[in-house]
């Protein structure tokens, strides 16, 4: 289980973000909404650890990730979390399947070749393994971007902003997407967005 408490950061002469305790159980899918500005990038780079609160606690499966070492907190994301940032970071002379390999290599995660197929298929890009990013349409590179997130096995895959530049028929199939059973543990994802239209989907909704 994923849970804050009392988070507050500030960037370098910026004024400080207060969060909501939010609380992630097993299985659960969360939705963290919030126009521009709010903090939803700030708090999903909390979570994850790539930024550390000036005060609170972040406890995720029991450990406190803010008391952590930033090596302790980059293996941990490494091993539990999977990250789709708002643009797409793909090692562009690697092919879709290579980059894949790559994510499980450095996540520190033995290669499972069975897995990446198995997510491949699933999200109807297996046809697609051999090409490079820069040749997928935007629709194959946000699938892709799904399955480089789910190459480690996550326990929570953190989304930012995965749908606002998509329309209504290609949000409903990303929704689709995520609902799909990719692996034999419950995956939690959390996706930070303005979206209005994801809030029917997701019963957990936190307001920044």
């Amino acid at each position: 289980m994923l849970t804050t408490h009392s988070l507050i950061f500030q960037y370098p002469s910026g004024t400080p973000f207060s969060f909501p305790d939010l609380q992630c159980k097993p299985g659960n899918n969360l939705l963290i909404l919030g126009e521009s500005g709010s903090g939803k990038t700030t708090l999903l780079h909390l979570l994850s650890g790539i930024l550390t609160p000036q005060s609170g606690d972040i406890d995720a499966d029991g450990i406190k990730l803010n008391q952590l070492k930033m090596t302790e907190r980059d293996a941990f994301r490494g091993k539990h979390m999977g990250m789709i940032f708002q643009k797409h970071f793909f090692m562009e002379g690697l092919s879709v399947f290579e980059n894949l390999k790559a994510a499980q290599k450095l996540s520190g995660s033995a290669t499972d070749i069975h897995h990446l197929d198995q997510v491949m298929v699933k999200l109807g890009i297996k046809n697609l393994s051999r090409k490079k990013p820069y040749k997928l349409s935007q629709g194959e590179q946000q699938r892709f971007s799904i399955a480089r997130a789910l190459a480690n096995k996550p326990s929570y895959v953190l989304a930012d902003e995965p749908t606002s530049s998509l329309d209504d028929r290609n949000c409903e199939k990303f929704i689709e997407l995520i609902r799909l059973p990719f692996t034999g543990k419950p995956v939690s994802w959390i996706i930070a967005t303005h979206d209005q239209r994801l809030k029917k989907y997701f019963p957990n909704i936190y307001e920044l």
